[in-house]
């Protein structure tokens, strides 16, 4: 059964697509599920970060369920409907106000790798296979899409995978700039959680404002929100998460933070 799979652990939420029959292929019901299962995360004060992940160790996402695109693509009407969940699904990620971390293992592909582009942050295994095939499936990438990618990799490197469409492997992911670390397989669920626990231990309204003031700088100059970001900043100083920081660091202690 293609479905996501949803859990929380302590202040991590993990999301895990699972198909693995299709090497966790996004289904169009998985696509509109992601959205709301992002904003139940948002919305859960005990989560303060949220992992993607795939089922298994063969894919993260290998990209959209080609065996639905008749069914779903074969009107303009359904064409519409199928675009309009999948850029949902991929704006879901940087929407969601706390930080976002894919975790990578296996097949990275299509579809899988703009949900991994939408991230704040990636980690992958050594065994990692990433690839854009746009252009071998006949496809046009949006704007929205397109930019992602060149904020995130830069114009030659996404002129290079969307021209060739070819395979590209951990090593070029990281020398690219699109994952922060690979590290081997076994050590990959090691990786992510030591690094969820670090984010996890920090000040929920300084992650937030941290990513809103990230999601500013790369806007366009009109269409940034500075007095909004400001309002998140000025949370920050008025709670008693700041006075609790600044006791333990006086304390030498471990800070308790409640996200107040």
């Amino acid at each position: 059964m293609a479905e996501l799979i949803t859990r929380r652990e302590g202040a991590v939420g993990w999301i895990v697509f699972s198909n693995p029959a299709r090497f966790n292929a996004m289904t169009f019901d998985m696509w509109r599920a992601l959205p709301e299962r992002l904003a139940a995360f948002d919305a859960d004060p005990a989560v303060r970060l949220v992992v993607l992940a795939g089922e298994g160790d063969k894919a993260f996402v290998s990209g959209a369920d080609i065996s639905q695109f008749e069914q779903n693509r074969a009107s303009e009407d359904a064409r519409a409907a199928y675009n309009r969940a999948v850029e949902a699904a991929y704006l879901a990620p940087i929407l969601c106000a706390k930080p976002v971390v894919a975790k990578i293992r296996g097949i990275c592909m299509g579809g899988g790798l703009g949900l991994a582009a939408a991230c704040d942050v990636r980690f992958c295994s050594d065994d990692a296979v990433f690839r854009m095939p746009a252009a071998r499936l006949g496809l046009g990438y949006s704007y929205t899409g397109m930019r992602r990618f060149v904020q995130t990799l830069g114009a030659a490197n996404t002129a290079d995978i969307f021209f060739s469409a070819r395979k590209f492997d951990a090593r070029d992911a990281l020398q690219m700039g699109f994952v922060r670390r690979v590290v081997p397989a076994a050590e990959l669920d090691g990786e992510v959680a030591a690094y969820a626990a670090t984010v996890g231990e920090n000040a929920p309204l300084s992650l937030i404002a941290a990513k809103a003031a990230i999601r500013e700088v790369l806007k366009d100059p009109g269409d940034k929100d500075l007095a909004a970001l400001q309002q998140k900043i000025d949370a920050c100083f008025a709670s008693a998460d700041y006075t609790e920081g600044r006791t333990a660091f006086m304390e030498k202690r471990t800070p308790d933070f409640k996200g107040r």
